[in-house]
């Protein structure tokens, strides 16, 4: 457990943004705390007639999943449980990947990049490797896999790119001892469409 989210903290943590650090302005109003709320909503008049207008999101329909024993039921919600606890930080790892892209794109030389990733990820290991470490094996793989869905790079590439080929190929020679593979890439029409699944029905919040 310990190396594998050794591998999370080295590949997604790196990507979590500096804006993490901001601080909340002083004047910013405590949620609940203002006298009144008010809420905009669009309107459309018909024949004098005020009707309010709102937009629902999509309902998914799937045909009823069928389990052939009880371990199987098990397994499709242990997916759910891991899916859920995952997919929050790889969408944030995602994003912040990207944001730190661009940080490194103003930096004019490969010394003063090196540098900062050194010192981003330090600083975004301190803030976040308690959480991850609550994670359980399933829901590293999960994350690690979700990285690949979120972010259209697998671990290992990610790896190699941001800390070079030899760190890239220990780690997934590391992983595989976890039954995982770093250069697996997320497939939501094959071998995850459960996972996906998964995902489309949380996004909607019917799971």
């Amino acid at each position: 457990m310990k190396f594998l989210l050794k591998i999370v903290f080295t590949v997604v943590l790196i990507g979590f943004s500096v804006k993490s650090h901001s601080q909340i302005p002083e004047d910013l109003p405590v949620p609940g705390t203002r006298p009144t709320s008010y809420a905009m909503m669009e309107v459309v008049i018909e024949n004098g007639d005020t009707i309010f207008v709102d937009f629902l999101r999509p309902l998914y329909v799937y045909p009823p999943l069928v389990f052939s024993n009880r371990n199987q039921e098990k397994f499709y919600w242990r997916t759910v449980r891991d899916v859920k606890k995952a997919l929050p930080y790889a969408r944030l790892a995602s994003i912040e990947i990207n944001n730190l892209n661009r940080e490194l794109f103003l930096l004019n030389n490969d010394a003063a990049r090196k540098r900062y990733i050194n010192d981003f990820q330090k600083r975004i290991f301190r803030e976040y490797e308690k959480p991850l470490r609550n994670l359980t094996v399933n829901q590293g793989k999960m994350l690690v896999k979700l990285i690949d869905r979120e972010y259209g790079m697998n671990t290992y590439d990610l790896i190699r790119a941001y800390k070079g080929s030899v760190p890239a190929v220990f780690w997934n020679t590391v992983a595989k001892f976890f039954g995982s593979d770093l250069k697996a890439e997320y497939d939501g029409s094959d071998k995850d469409r459960i996972v996906e699944r998964v995902i489309t029905l949380v996004d909607a919040g019917q799971l």
